[in-house]
């Protein structure tokens, strides 16, 4: 193998590896990664995530994870570190909620 079709083959395979790892973290969390994240020290924390990046429970209308539409979306959580998710500071005072909060939900 020459060394161009060699840097080919590699720059091919992390093109590869890392369109299946975009697709992995598309996809819906499993019971195991969800306890395996609070095992960790992170807990659910509702309002926080911005458009496009939580965790999951994104309301009626989405599919999980990656799905809120808007940003600190208040039906959609991210997993943050234990403690922390009611002291967070968020723009125009809003607040992250340990339970689904009915604000910035889409129309």
């Amino acid at each position: 193998m020459t060394t161009r079709s060699a840097v080919s083959a590699a720059v091919l395979a992390g093109a590869v590896a890392s369109a299946l790892s975009s697709l992995a973290l598309a996809g819906p969390l499993t019971e195991a990664d969800v306890k395996a994240a609070m095992d960790g020290g992170k807990e659910k924390c509702f309002g926080v995530a911005m458009k496009g990046q939580n965790d999951c429970a994104a309301g009626p209308g989405t599919t999980c994870q990656g799905t809120s539409t808007v940003d600190y979306q208040g039906n959609a959580w991210k997993f943050v570190d234990g403690g922390t998710c009611a002291t967070m500071q968020l723009p125009d005072g809003r607040k992250g909620s340990m339970e689904p909060l009915d604000r910035d939900i889409p129309a």
